[in-house]
């Protein structure tokens, strides 16, 4: 098992309530750190994601931060063209189908989908 499929853990527990989270925070720090976009603008995003969510209902008590995290994650690569809407789509199903393809309490990955 290779150390990406753990999840980081301090004194008090996970750091992440899943491994995706870490994934998602991961990937925002790169792609920062790439120049991809500044952090201001992800901020922004952030804002933005966590805004349209309590918009809609979201009771903001903390326990969907990442999602939040991933939904400015999309729309800041897809704005910055990082990445297709429809390649987007697909990984996504392949993500869903690998998890659908996962036997419970084994690490999902991505090739389960194919």
């Amino acid at each position: 098992m290779t150390d990406f499929l753990y999840q980081p853990k301090d004194a008090n527990g996970p750091v992440f309530k899943a491994p995706w989270e870490a994934t998602a925070f991961g990937l925002v720090i790169a792609l920062h750190k790439s120049e991809a976009f500044t952090w201001p603008e992800w901020a922004s995003y952030l804002t933005a994601a966590i805004e349209s969510a309590q918009a809609q209902g979201d009771a903001d008590i903390g326990d969907t931060y990442y999602e939040h995290w991933l939904a400015a994650l999309e729309a800041i690569a897809q704005d910055k063209k990082l990445t297709a809407v429809s390649e987007l789509l697909q990984r996504k199903e392949q993500w869903k189908s690998a998890y659908l393809n996962t036997p419970h309490g084994q690490a999902v990955e991505l090739n389960a989908g194919v």
